[in-house]
């Protein structure tokens, strides 16, 4: 992670934003001197100002503070292009419609990729009735198991949210075709697509 606040970070957004430096000042409430200061590097914001400047950078605040800022090309909001984010501290799990900034537990969160199952992570789907039977043949032991299935098609997605000790299993209500996505906490996220309907 970067250091808090550089000055490059803040003369970079303003000047992605075409904002003088008087401009920014003014949204922010301070005097055009404090950003000069800030973007020469002879001093840094008060923490009390870092959110009225993200939303005046037009950017978030953890965008700010690390200087990655992430484009989202995929304005359209597709399902089936969305991103996973899971945290590699506590499993929380993020899903967004395009790539995002996010983090947790003090970590910045990368989008997963999504792989083609190995032998290892072996997706068995099954048309039962109405319902996609989904299951893996994994362990699911506290140090090595299947955090979450999900079916995602163009126009929704189910999550189940598994832990260990349970089965690596989920049934969801059968619907279009799409992906079925599982993510396993050691192993990353793996992904297969539904039966073809009869």
């Amino acid at each position: 992670m970067a250091t808090y606040l550089t000055a490059e970070t803040i003369k970079s957004l303003r000047e992605a934003r075409d904002l003088t430096q008087g401009a920014l000042a003014a949204a922010v409430g301070v005097t055009d001197k404090a950003v000069s200061k800030w973007e020469t590097g002879r001093g840094l914001p008060d923490i009390a100002l870092v959110e009225p400047l993200a939303q005046a950078l037009g950017v978030s605040v953890a965008e700010l503070l690390t200087g990655d800022v992430r484009q989202n090309a995929n304005r359209a909001g597709n399902l089936n292009r969305a991103k996973f984010y899971v945290c590699p501290v506590c499993g929380n799990v993020v899903y967004a419609l395009g790539e995002g900034s996010f983090s947790c537990c003090g970590v910045n969160l990368m989008p997963c990729i999504a792989e083609e199952p190995d032998d290892d992570h072996a997706i068995t789907v099954e048309c039962l009735d109405d319902e996609w039977y989904v299951t893996l043949d994994h362990p699911m032991r506290k140090d090595h198991y299947v955090s979450f299935i999900a079916y995602v098609t163009t126009d929704g997605i189910t999550f189940k949210k598994l832990y260990p000790e349970q089965d690596a299993a989920a049934r969801f209500r059968r619907g279009m075709s799409g992906t079925i996505y599982a993510y396993c906490n050691r192993h990353g996220l793996f992904r297969v697509r539904t039966p073809r309907r009869a």
